[in-house]
């Protein structure tokens, strides 16, 4: 009995170790791939004008690694960069810029970008789920719900939008 005991023990183990050491590796091929994308993209851009897609690539991994004020730079050259291009999806860039500001509590700017966002695609449900996040946290419930239902009305299996609806609805009807 003793010896199953000490087995199971050991497998227990062995699976949580391995577990642990395959997301670790997977994070450092994250991490890995994406200063590579960084460094080439940084070459890249600092040589010759690049793409509204490039720069936006590069203003996302600024995002992800926090670095804020070279982001909202970036972002704002991938704009200028997707008018120049007559590109026709800038939504995402928009999308992106109004992430920052809301990450630096700036909400009446993400507000603004995630506005200009939603002009350019009115069905981009991310948006529509940043912009209820945004109003919510300036304590606009009225407006973050109603920013909620229409991600529902597109997207009507959105688990955030849904979640975060039901708990408006009971503040809105208290």
């Amino acid at each position: 009995m003793d010896k199953n005991l000490v087995i199971i023990y050991l497998s227990i183990f062995v699976g949580l170790l391995s577990f642990a050491v395959v997301n670790v590796f997977r994070q450092i091929f994250k991490t890995r791939r994406r200063e590579s994308a960084l460094a080439r993209l940084r070459k890249k851009l600092e040589t010759e004008k690049g793409t509204a897609q490039e720069y936006y690539e590069l203003a996302s991994i600024f995002s992800e690694k926090q670095v804020f004020s070279q982001a909202i730079v970036l972002f704002q050259k991938a704009i200028k960069a997707a008018e120049e291009e007559e590109e026709e999806d800038s939504a995402p860039i928009y999308n992106g810029l109004g992430y920052v500001y809301f990450s630096q509590e700036q909400y009446d700017l993400a507000i603004r970008q995630y506005k200009e966002a939603l002009k350019r695609k009115p069905d981009y449900v991310t948006a529509l789920n940043n912009l209820g996040h945004a109003y919510e946290k300036k304590k606009l419930t009225t407006q973050a719900l109603q920013m909620y239902e229409e991600a529902l009305k597109i997207a009507p299996n959105n688990t955030i939008a849904k979640r975060r609806a039901e708990s408006l609805r009971r503040l809105v009807s208290v």
